[in-house]
């Protein structure tokens, strides 16, 4: 595929200083932030940045987050950050950072969770946990629409729901803490409830590799279910975060 293999990787540069180009509210907890670092090289999706924030005292607080946009979006990368409770980075991102200013960062990084072009492909996100099967998923429709890829994305609620304009066709979002009233508009497969063994063994394809982020109880579930639906060890990649911010 053009999209993919035109992403050649070299090693991610030092710490640089990227502007703030753009602000965008995801959710009441989330924002996406578009950065356009000086020395931008391409990444692969599933990968992230180093985000690091430095006070007038010399302390340094730093925190990684996954890239939301595709490799083809060219000079810019994409962090779409959860605002967590006590979390030095993320709050400042949310109550401090506007457009026009400017934040230290470096990157790419990963190399075990990502997507080369396998297919077919099945990410399943819980929460936040849909950032970077959201980069896969964009790269997937700009470079190979027809590609078998589908997202199971685990949310609270529906106004948590990160992405939820761009989710379409391609997703099955899971509530749970719904009641009732779960319509989302755009998004045909919404149900009520937890991912659960009978959706992932609906879902499931034969070959192909399986996408898990999210939560450590999340990720340990989820892989379990996918053993259960046929998926060996090799086939599943996970990656998981932490209560940090």
């Amino acid at each position: 595929m053009d999209g993919l293999t035109a992403v050649s990787q070299r090693a991610p540069g030092r710490w640089q200083i990227a502007e703030v180009e753009q602000i965008r509210v995801e959710t009441p907890r989330t924002k996406t932030f578009r950065l356009r670092p000086p020395m931008w090289m391409p990444h692969l999706p599933g990968q992230h940045y180093d985000v690091r924030l430095t006070a007038p005292d010399g302390y340094r607080a730093e925190r990684s987050y996954s890239i939301a946009s595709s490799p083809l979006d060219q000079g810019v990368v994409e962090l779409t950050v959860d605002r967590l409770e006590d979390g030095e980075v993320s709050s400042y991102f949310h109550d401090v950072l506007v457009e026009g200013d400017q934040v230290e960062v470096r990157g790419p990084f990963a190399s075990y969770f990502v997507w080369r072009g396998e297919e077919p492909v099945l990410l399943i996100g819980g929460g936040s946990g849909v950032v970077p099967l959201m980069c896969m998923l964009r790269h997937r429709r700009r470079t190979a629409p027809e590609l078998p890829m589908r997202l199971l994305y685990s949310a609270r609620t529906r106004r948590e729901v990160i992405y939820a304009d761009e989710l379409g066709d391609d997703a099955i979002v899971a509530l749970t803490r719904e009641l009732g009233g779960v319509p989302i508009e755009g998004i045909p497969r919404v149900q009520l409830g937890r991912i659960f063994p009978g959706l992932i063994a609906a879902e499931a394809f034969d070959s192909g590799l399986a996408f898990v982020c999210g939560s450590n109880g999340f990720v340990e579930s989820i892989s379990q279910m996918l053993l259960a639906a046929g998926y060996s060890p090799d086939r599943i990649r996970t990656e998981r975060f932490g209560p940090t911010g």
